[in-house]
């Protein structure tokens, strides 16, 4: 039995079909089939069941399935390893980040990345802070980025500066401008926020308790799934957000959004990995891109 073989009857058996797997490993459909064959001969007992033009797993195929994913898996560490020992001429990220951070704040590290290490290819997945931090622990990211708070002792954690949050509304709001809002006042508008679990939303409830305002006190007329919506739904006159000011600088420039004087404080963001998977050497990499290149990170825990 040989990895081309498992290869190929974990492509046929996810997809069911010889010649989309073929393809998808940029073979041709005989010599699939011949693998097939070759592993059922190998053994003695088939791993499909040939129905007209169709085929289906058999038992022995369905147990046999996810051994050979599993042997996949492995051999894809191995190959991980050795990458590293050639010297960062090889490899892949993986990175998880929150909206903000994935949107405005990492794809100028990533290309700098890129730059620097042309031969390591890096992809990016967004999801909310609870997300980026499942994603990190179950090790499918090798690294997450995230606005909001993590408390998991598995979790290795660098802090680095990242933006400020800012009250904006559409340029037309009555309050656009406006220097001196106190936080009882705030209490009777409109908000359009994110959703509860990201980390806009977590900094910016936990900032109205240091104000003395119970964020369930305030009046959400729009709960939004992303930056943009937010921004969007402001700029029409929708309410009320407190938003990345990365986000909504440009919006800023051009006249759409003006900003209220309610000052919330800098935020920090938090690069994590796992604290018990190997540490390869593209994650060290980036992380001391984006340490050198970042005024006095503050470090949690040693990453």
């Amino acid at each position: 039995m040989t990895l081309d073989q498992i290869k190929v009857f974990v492509a046929v058996a996810e997809s069911l079909h010889v010649t989309r797997a073929a393809q998808a490993l940029g073979l041709t459909q005989s010599a699939a089939s011949a693998s097939i064959a070759a592993l059922e001969a190998r053994y003695g007992l088939a791993l499909f069941d040939r129905i007209g033009r169709h085929i289906e797993l058999t038992q022995a195929g369905r147990l046999f399935l996810p051994e050979a994913k599993a042997m996949l898996a492995l051999a894809n560490r191995a190959e991980t390893m050795l990458a590293d020992l050639s010297g960062l001429r090889r490899g892949h990220l993986d990175l998880y980040a929150s909206q903000t951070i994935a949107g405005y704040w990492l794809p100028p590290w990533l290309h700098r990345f890129r730059e620097r290490y042309p031969d390591i290819t890096v992809s990016l997945t967004i999801g909310n802070t609870r997300q980026v931090a499942r994603a990190v622990r179950e090790g499918t990211a090798d690294l997450g980025f995230v606005e909001g708070d993590i408390d998991d002792p598995i979790l290795a954690r660098l802090s680095v500066p990242g933006d400020r949050l800012v009250m904006a509304v559409g340029s037309g709001h009555p309050l656009a401008g406006a220097k001196d809002v106190t936080p009882a006042e705030i209490i009777g508008l409109a908000w359009v926020l994110r959703e509860a679990g990201s980390g806009t939303r977590q900094i910016f409830e936990a900032a109205l308790g240091e104000y003395g305002i119970d964020p369930r006190a305030l009046t959400v007329a729009m709960e939004l799934p992303s930056n943009e919506a937010v921004r969007s739904a402001v700029e029409a006159g929708a309410g009320v957000t407190v938003i990345s000011h990365l986000v909504v600088e440009s919006a800023l420039r051009a006249g759409r959004l003006a900003t209220v004087g309610l000052p919330f404080p800098l935020r920090s963001f938090t690069v994590i990995r796992h604290g018990d998977r190997h540490r390869a050497k593209a994650k060290d990499a980036l992380l001391a891109l984006i340490r050198d290149g970042l005024p006095s990170p503050t470090e949690t825990e040693a990453l």
